[in-house]
């Protein structure tokens, strides 16, 4: 059975978007989430409105958490499966499910690891997490920092403001994916465009427009995968899609082509916009706390922790959220089967149970690594090494070369509400004397121009 399209979105995004207005209009305050602007610029006084001795607050269509444990427990659950097509009911899940077989067309869907559950996931994360080692991300890192080097090589001398997205934050995840998928770093402003599209899906209640422009992009990402695959399988190359597609493990299993294209579009979409988003969050929180960049600046070990504490102050990804297998009791609250959690990482990460003072930006935190950006349980994000090696590698070699950076203006949120991030960041740069391909530049930088507030965290 093919579904055309836009039966598709009706389907997800359409319902979604009709459920929101529906409660909109009863003056849900967790629909503002998903259709307040000023809410996704600044989210965290919101989620601040939902923190009290209850495990959940209601949600839109179920429960809603902004609690760390009782998102971890939910988490790491065996009685809750992930919430596969948007979260739509079992009836037309049924139905997506029969349309989308054999195929691979979103992150959100199956076979995507987004989407499956054990036993599925289990052979499919079996299989893709030796791709994704810490011996294969070590390998990774030299390259890293050669790319780092080369694009601020490309904006050194600049006497013009830097867009840092569009100019590094973006071409440094994008240019390792290429090399993890063993293509041409040439087609990379193409991969920028297809990991948008694969990555707006990740956004719940999209427009019927951006939806159909976004298929497109994963359509054409799906056809040149095709022939990609045919190309590595006759001269397979070092890099981890290779591996991918030409071994086997153990008992002589291999991903199929329509998993291996799910697993490739998951991996440029996820690896993509986590990391793109974390170095700009990350440069946007040095920016307004210019002590803590002295100190990264004073004490550069500390940047495997700041990359940490990045990522709980100003989580890339807002939300998560899970399906109840069966009747089951979280924290003493009784879920019903087929009911939807929702988790909100960005507020979970805020728990003033887990971290002491938790709306102070402290590059120091002792337990930051405790967050919930990367999620946890069986779904914990298999890039989240490469995506905080590549986060700390980006930064550190940014301020080392332009320790006086500042940014001009107000950086511009991206207009999503799950993803958070920028998509334009304007900054003066100032480069220092280099020996050795070396910065020697002075501690810690001054701060900007005061910020507006939509900008601030």
């Amino acid at each position: 059975m093919k579904l055309p399209d836009t039966a598709r979105w009706a389907l997800t995004h359409g319902l979604i978007r009709l459920v929101l207005r529906r409660e909109t209009r009863k003056g849900n305050l967790n629909s503002r989430f998903l259709t307040d602007r000023e809410v996704q610029l600044n989210p965290y006084p919101h989620y601040e409105t939902l923190r009290d001795d209850r495990p959940f607050a209601p949600g839109l269509a179920g429960k809603v958490t902004v609690h760390h444990a009782v998102g971890t427990e939910v988490l790491r659950a065996e009685g809750f499966g992930t919430a596969s097509f948007g979260g739509a009911p079992r009836p037309i899940r049924r139905v997506l499910a029969a349309a989308a077989s054999g195929r691979a067309r979103s992150v959100i869907e199956p076979p995507s690891m987004l989407a499956v559950d054990p036993p599925d996931h289990s052979r499919y994360r079996k299989l893709v997490t030796r791709a994704f080692t810490a011996k294969a991300v070590k390998a990774l890192r030299e390259r890293t920092e050669e790319v780092a080097a080369e694009l601020l090589d490309g904006i050194d001398g600049s006497r013009e403001p830097v867009d840092l997205v569009s100019g590094y934050a973006a071409q440094l995840p994008v240019i390792v994916i290429c090399e993890i998928l063993g293509a041409p770093t040439s087609m990379r402003e193409q991969f920028l465009t297809w990991g948008d599209a694969a990555a707006t899906s990740l956004d719940p209640g999209m427009s019927r427009q951006r939806f159909l422009q976004a298929q497109q992009g994963i359509d054409a990402l799906l056809d040149w995968m095709r022939g990609h695959f045919d190309a590595l399988r006759r001269n397979p190359g070092n890099d981890i899609l290779s591996e991918l597609v030409t071994t086997a493990d153990t008992d002589g299993q291999r991903l199929t082509e329509t998993e291996l294209l799910a697993t490739a579009l998951l991996v440029l979409a996820a690896g993509f916009e986590t990391t793109v988003n974390l170095i700009g969050n990350g440069i946007a929180l040095l920016q307004e706390h210019p002590e803590q960049r002295a100190l990264l600046a004073e004490q550069p070990a500390l940047w495997p922790n700041a990359v940490d504490e990045m990522l709980r102050f100003d989580s890339p990804v807002q939300r998560t959220a899970r399906r109840a297998l069966h009747d089951t009791e979280i924290s003493g609250v009784p879920v019903r089967r087929e009911e939807l959690v929702i988790i909100l990482l960005g507020a979970a990460n805020r728990d003033p149970k887990v971290f002491d003072d938790p709306n102070r930006f402290d590059v120091t935190r002792r337990g930051a690594g405790k967050h919930l950006a990367f999620s946890s349980g069986i779904h914990y994000c298999l890039g989240a090494a490469l995506a905080k090696m590549e986060g700390e590698v980006a930064l550190r070699a940014l301020y080392q070369r332009f320790p006086d950076l500042t940014l001009v203006g107000e950086p511009h949120r991206r207009p999503t509400s799950n993803l958070r991030g920028f998509d334009r960041m304007t900054a003066t740069l100032t480069p220092t004397s280099r020996e050795s391909g070396v910065s020697r530049g002075r501690p810690g930088g001054r701060s900007g121009p005061g910020w507006p507030s939509a900008a601030r965290s």
